[in-house]
C-alpha cells in the first residue's frame, strides 16, 4: 500500500515535522509596531531607564533627580526632555520649578520588566 499522497504524509513517504503542521503566520503591518518602536528608543539610554525608575516612586523636580543620579544637571534636563518629548513624562510647575512625573502607569511597567528581565541568569544555550 502506498503512503504517497495520504494526508499528514510527504511526497518522500516520511511524516512531517510539527513546525511544517503550524498554519502560515499571518502579515504583519510594521507600522502598527511604531509608536512602541519609539517608546523603546526613548527607554533605551540607560540614565532615561533610571530617570523612569525613580519617577516611579512619585513626581520629582530636577534637583531631586540630579541628586539620586548624582549626575550633572543640564544632562538630567536633556533626558527629560527626550522623555517628554516622547510622551512618557508630563511636568507641572510648582513655584519656580518644573515637576515631573511619569505619563501612565504602563511606561513604568516596561522600565520594571526591562530591569527585571536583564537581571535574570541567562538561559543555557
Amino acid at each position: 500500500m502506498s503512503t504517497r499522497g495520504a494526508p499528514g504524509v510527504g511526497e518522500d513517504g516520511a511524516h512531517p515535522s510539527p513546525e511544517q503542521l503550524e498554519p502560515p503566520l499571518p502579515a504583519v503591518d510594521l507600522a502598527a509596531y511604531e509608536s512602541a518602536g519609539a517608546l523603546l528608543r526613548a527607554l533605551s539610554a540607560p540614565l532615561r531607564l533610571a530617570i523612569v525608575d525613580l519617577l516611579t516612586a512619585g513626581p520629582r523636580c530636577v534637583h531631586e533627580l540630579v541628586d539620586a543620579l548624582a549626575v550633572p544637571q543640564p544632562l538630567v534636563s536633556q533626558h527629560l526632555k527626550t522623555l517628554r518629548g516622547a510622551g512618557l513624562v508630563v511636568t507641572r510647575r510648582r513655584g519656580r520649578e518644573m515637576v515631573y512625573r511619569l505619563a501612565d502607569e504602563h511606561v513604568a511597567h516596561v522600565a520594571r520588566d526591562a530591569l527585571t528581565h536583564a537581571d535574570e541568569p541567562a538561559p543555557d544555550a
